[in-house]
């Protein structure tokens, strides 16, 4: 079977569930209900990382969730190997595979990539080894596929995939409102891995949750195009039409997204976009250009380093609340209470890790100072 036989919604493990007021602690049997309905619809791709959740929650939650309740072989399992999160060598980074193994206990893994790839640290996956690393588990047995996910230049991309002709698919970040984003330049990458014809898997195909509950100016034109439609599903059928697609990852949070997402998605329901569809994306993707933001999706991986405990990404919802829907009051709310005995905005120093570390190469320093002079 070609892997672009896949069901093309896959479920992603990065925003599961939590427990009120346990930010920290997965709601198991809500995500086991969810994998039930996932499963019961004929969905079967699962993805994961190493670097998702307190001490590998995410991937502990798969095996509690999914692994240890349904046979091997009715479902797949991707997870990530990181080189420059939670890894000081190589040998702390190749550890990972086993430790992923040994969480999930997946026996082997469907699905494996090389973890969020920038231009500031693909460098590291040569030094380490970490290609001839996982082609080796792949001839093991123990990854059944494998590839990486990606947040960088097309020219880049061009480079890997041309001294890695043998990848057997490629994670890039798809979503109508980056589709011609300079910053993201969502178009460009996936014009190049379809050169290179690669199957791709979408990320972020609702940008962290923005195009869930996308501006009123969008909302208005999707919903005098469809009323009945919800707003999430004209991001994830954009997606999910296009040639070559995979799967798209679809970070569901709570049963009631993974109803929504079912309604439309599930093999007997999908429907690609039509061409009257495409042109409403159109009007929407030039309405949200009209609007100023902070492009950040809430992926967290710039937090965990910052040397003065600053919430960046919850600050920048903060923000956004402000930019995008004028919520003043409740955008000031929001930071005061996101920053209740961590750092301000005002308390960077400038060390730069944070933007070292974002997938949407914010300017955060920058971008601090800004919310720094508005909300303190």
């Amino acid at each position: 079977m070609s892997l672009l036989d896949t069901p093309k919604l896959g479920f992603g493990l990065m925003r599961l569930p939590t427990m009120p007021g346990e930010p920290d602690r997965i709601d198991i049997e809500q995500t086991k209900t969810m994998v039930d309905m996932f499963m019961e619809a004929g969905l079967t791709y699962f993805d994961t990382a190493f670097v998702y959740g307190k001490d590998g929650a995410s991937e502990k939650a798969a095996k509690e969730a999914l692994v240890d309740r349904y046979p091997r072989d009715s479902f797949t399992l991707a997870t990530k190997i990181n080189a420059f999160l939670m890894a000081a060598n190589e040998e702390e980074c190749k550890r990972q595979f086993r430790i992923s193994l040994e969480r999930t206990g997946a026996g082997y893994f469907d699905f494996y990539l090389l973890h969020a790839i920038q231009t500031n640290n693909y460098k590291k996956y040569d030094e380490y080894g970490i290609w001839d690393y996982v082609k080796g588990l792949k001839e093991e047995g123990l990854v059944k596929n494998y590839g990486f996910s990606f947040h960088a230049t097309p020219e880049l991309l061009d480079k890997i995939l041309t001294e890695h002709p043998d990848v057997d698919f490629i994670q890039l970040q798809i979503n109508y409102a980056d589709w011609e984003n300079p910053s993201v330049t969502s178009r460009a990458n996936y014009e190049v891995a379809r050169k290179h014809g690669v199957p791709i898997v979408v990320m972020e195909p609702v940008k962290g949750g923005t195009l869930a509950n996308p501006p009123m100016s969008v909302q208005e034109i999707l919903k005098a195009a469809d009323p009945g439609a919800s707003l999430p599903s004209w991001a994830i059928r954009y997606v999910a039409s296009l040639p070559g697609i995979l799967t798209v990852l679809s970070g569901m949070s709570n049963i009631e997204q993974m109803k929504d997402n079912l309604s439309y998605m599930k093999p007997s329901a999908f429907k690609p976009l039509s061409k009257e569809e495409q042109e409403v994306i159109a009007k929407a993707q030039e309405a949200l250009a009209a609007i100023p933001s902070i492009p950040c999706t809430g992926c967290n991986y710039c937090a965990p380093g910052c040397p003065m405990n600053i919430p960046i990404p919850d600050i920048f919802s903060a923000r956004n609340k402000q930019m995008i829907f004028g919520m003043m009051e409740r955008g000031q709310a929001e930071y005061d209470r996101s920053t209740a005995g961590k750092g301000k905005a005002s308390d960077c120093i400038q060390c730069g890790q944070c933007e070292g570390a974002c997938p949407q190469r914010i300017n955060i320093i920058e971008r601090l100072q800004e919310c720094a002079s508005v909300f303190e």
